[in-house]
């Protein structure tokens, strides 16, 4: 799914192939449901309500990445 490959991107963007290492490839669910965009991270309880289009969801792993919510 191109969404999904463009959403994985990004993250690859904010932590560098380097710091995500194999965890992104996979140990990060990148899913569409009916809430919209999710990430599910290895290690975390629930999935991350990311947006509802694309770009909301890179925009948001972006404003997390800033944050350091562990994503930098």
């Amino acid at each position: 799914m191109e969404g999904e490959r463009q959403i994985r991107d990004t993250l690859y963007e904010i932590l560098g192939e380097e710091g995500c290492g194999i965890t992104c490839e996979d140990d990060a669910d990148i899913f569409y449901d009916k809430e919209g965009w999710k990430l599910m991270l290895c290690g975390f309880m629930e999935p991350w309500k990311l947006g509802a289009t694309v770009e909301e969801a890179r925009f948001s792993l972006k404003n997390l990445g800033s944050m350091g919510y562990g994503l930098s």
